[in-house]
């Protein structure tokens, strides 16, 4: 038996594509992580860095995307 995080698709900008959560949630984590990496992990942008990455993995998912 799979567990709801297992069975979640997330669909992006009315793509038919299902995109997996976890998956997503590593790659805007993997982006985040840069994001720190760049201006030498200085506290107290985390949650900046994450909703910037969010934004760049939904413009990447959006381009990607077949009209």
């Amino acid at each position: 038996m799979s567990t709801p995080i297992q069975d979640a698709n997330l669909i992006i900008a009315g793509s038919f594509t299902p995109v997996n959560l976890p998956d997503c949630y590593t790659k805007i984590a993997e982006l985040a992580f840069y994001k720190a990496e760049n201006r030498g992990f200085e506290p107290g942008h985390e949650l900046d860095d994450w909703i910037e990455a969010e934004r760049e993995f939904n413009e990447m998912i959006v381009k990607n995307t077949p009209h």
